[in-house]
């Protein structure tokens, strides 16, 4: 019963490799009224995790 439920779970080839290029960004940002730190995240594509950071 559980191969059955392995490959009721797998999707098209296509569909699996083009989401391989999308990562998680957690940016750190402090506030400048409080000092507090606050969490910005964000999926981006993985040519375009520098850009995110540098904002």
């Amino acid at each position: 019963m559980a191969k059955a439920a392995k490959t009721a779970i797998k999707s098209d080839a296509k569909g699996g490799a083009e989401s391989k290029n999308y990562t998680k960004v957690i940016k750190t940002v402090r506030s400048p009224k409080s000092g507090a730190y606050t969490f910005k995240e964000a999926i981006v594509h993985k040519d375009k995790v520098k850009d995110f950071l540098a904002k």
